[in-house]
């Protein structure tokens, strides 16, 4: 049994994400490419975006602090501190409106 402080993990990767030149930062907390479900707590400086791009399987995003847009297929969805969004099939886009950190659930689909 392995516990982790989410909350933690949120502030050091929003302090990394900050300071870092590409405004982002990210620590995957279980799983990884060689298993189904994938959790890693990421954070995004305000302003920046993850460009669009594929889902890889089923996912969601429950954002830890901050304010968000998830965006696909010329829909947008804003996520709070609190929120839940279920990332829709297909390409989609992510823009931090402010510094942001949230935890994103990724199980690939199995080929």
């Amino acid at each position: 049994m392995q516990k982790i402080s989410i909350d933690a993990l949120a502030t050091q990767q929003l302090e990394a994400a900050v300071s870092a030149g590409s405004g982002r930062a990210a620590d995957t907390v279980f799983g990884g490419h060689e298993k189904v479900m994938r959790q890693t707590v990421m954070a995004l400086k305000a302003g920046t975006s993850l460009s669009e791009h594929q889902n890889p399987g089923e996912a969601t995003i429950f954002v830890l602090r901050g304010s968000l847009w998830l965006r696909s297929g010329g829909e947008s969805w804003q996520g709070k501190t609190g929120d839940l969004l279920i990332i829709p099939d297909g390409l989609h886009s992510l823009d931090a409106e402010e510094d942001s950190a949230f935890l994103m659930t990724v199980a690939k689909i199995r080929q």
